[in-house]
């Protein structure tokens, strides 16, 4: 079995939980998330103040599932009592952004600016005109927004211009020599 699906997921007053056989719904104080999850492989069980993820059966891909569905629970808890953030920076001389309602308009230095739409339950904040904040309950949804806008001017290597994750070191190549 996972070793990871072995830890319980504990559970605060402030969120209500339901489990059925392929669905558990977790609300809080953020929003409310649905997950699917393999009734035939997993069997997800509330006990008290935690929540225990097991297998059904022994087979190799159910506990690779255990572990899987036991992280997206966590990461669904976790969203609805703090949610999750993603940072990026944007440099390069004339490259800035706003925020306008749920749209960021972007000018990255191409002959027309980008304005991107926001998806439904994520937020976006620009504290100055060179960063990024993106908010939102749903990890993987922060991410994939925060990826999508890295794509449209991911870092160069030479001068490492371009939109980037606040963490993300970028190793800048050497320019050619005479």
């Amino acid at each position: 079995m996972s070793r990871i699906s072995k830890k319980p997921i504990s559970i605060t007053s402030n969120i209500e939980l339901s489990v059925n056989s392929d669905e558990i719904t977790v609300k809080g104080p953020l929003g409310t998330l649905r997950q699917q999850i393999p009734g035939n492989l997993i069997k997800v069980e509330k006990d008290g103040n935690f929540l225990q993820v097991n297998t059904i059966d022994s087979s190799k891909h159910a506990h690779s599932m255990s572990g899987t569905i036991r992280s997206l629970i966590s990461n669904m808890v976790i969203g609805v009592t703090s949610g999750f953030e993603r940072k990026l920076n944007v440099v390069g001389v004339g490259y800035r952004v706003q925020a306008s309602g749920d749209t960021l308009n972007m000018s990255l230095g191409f002959s027309h600016p980008i304005a991107y739409k926001m998806p439904v339950g994520v937020r976006v904040e620009t504290p100055s005109q060179t960063e990024i904040v993106i908010k939102g309950v749903d990890k993987q949804q922060v991410g994939q927004v925060a990826a999508e806008l890295r794509s449209f001017r991911p870092p160069e290597p030479y001068k490492g211009k371009g939109v980037r994750y606040s963490d993300e070191v970028i190793i800048l190549k050497e320019t050619k020599k005479k």
